[in-house]
């Protein structure tokens, strides 16, 4: 995983110098694109921007290091996002183990969809997993993100039962998983692991819209609403009633 090439449209003059500077036609064609950053370079409107770099792990630990004075008067530490971290392993396991040596808490944010030798290999040096769980019932599942959820709540078990810390996260977005099935789907599954861990209801929002649109992508979700604070209050009430601790955000 590396850079990407932003577009802001509205800066676009028109010129086409980017379409002639791109060796591999991705200015039509963006699914071929190299982030290779002609484009950026030949662009005089500054309508293209090459965001993200590849680092390696003493890199990242150079930029960690900077900010341990917060970690050690917060009581907090590192979190691990994305994206989805576990889809590079090998470097989240290196960077997990530099964190460990330095005393250092370390959480990871994941959707748990990768194969459990992956999950098992990173997990020795986790303090935290803070676990997405989108959907219980796999239909609905696979629905929105195009894959079963199987082998996701097969790895949230298996963590749940090797007693690892977890807090659930949901993101509820509405029309989606918001009914009264999906929530007491979710009670159910969340009452059923080895403890009873606390679920934070994360309310759908649209601050990724303008980033698909500069990332030259379709917005899946147009439209959708985001839900009003006494909508996740009653939601949250709902999921409650299976004795759970429930907190709404964050």
């Amino acid at each position: 995983m590396g850079p990407e090439i932003i577009v802001r449209p509205t800066r676009c003059i028109g010129c086409g110098a980017c379409r002639e500077a791109c060796p591999h036609g991705a200015i039509d064609e963006p699914a071929q694109c190299q982030a290779c950053g002609a484009c950026v370079a030949a662009c005089y409107a500054g309508a293209r921007e090459m965001v993200g770099r590849t680092m390696g792990v003493a890199e990242v630990m150079a930029e960690v290091e900077r900010d341990r004075a917060f970690y050690d008067q917060s009581g907090g530490g590192v979190t691990f996002s994305g994206g989805e971290p576990l889809a590079q392993p090998e470097f989240l396991g290196e960077l997990l183990a530099a964190c460990r040596a330095r005393g250092l808490h370390t959480a990871v944010d994941t959707c748990g969809y990768a194969p459990w030798e992956v999950v098992d290999r990173i997990r020795p040096w986790v303090d935290l997993f803070l676990y997405d769980v989108k959907a219980v019932d796999e239909a609905r599942h696979r629905e929105f993100t195009g894959v079963s959820n199987a082998l996701i709540l097969a790895n949230l078990r298996r963590l749940a039962g090797l007693g690892h810390e977890i807090v659930l996260r949901v993101p509820l977005v509405p029309g989606v998983n918001d009914d009264a099935a999906s929530i007491d789907a979710l009670g159910a599954l969340a009452a059923s692991l080895a403890r009873r861990y606390p679920v934070s209801l994360l309310p759908y929002h649209e601050i990724g819209i303008d980033k698909y649109r500069r990332l030259g992508r379709e917005y899946l979700l147009k439209g959708v609403p985001e839900p009003t604070a006494e909508r996740m209050a009653e939601l949250a009430a709902r999921l409650a009633r299976f004795g759970l601790q429930v907190h709404i955000g964050g």
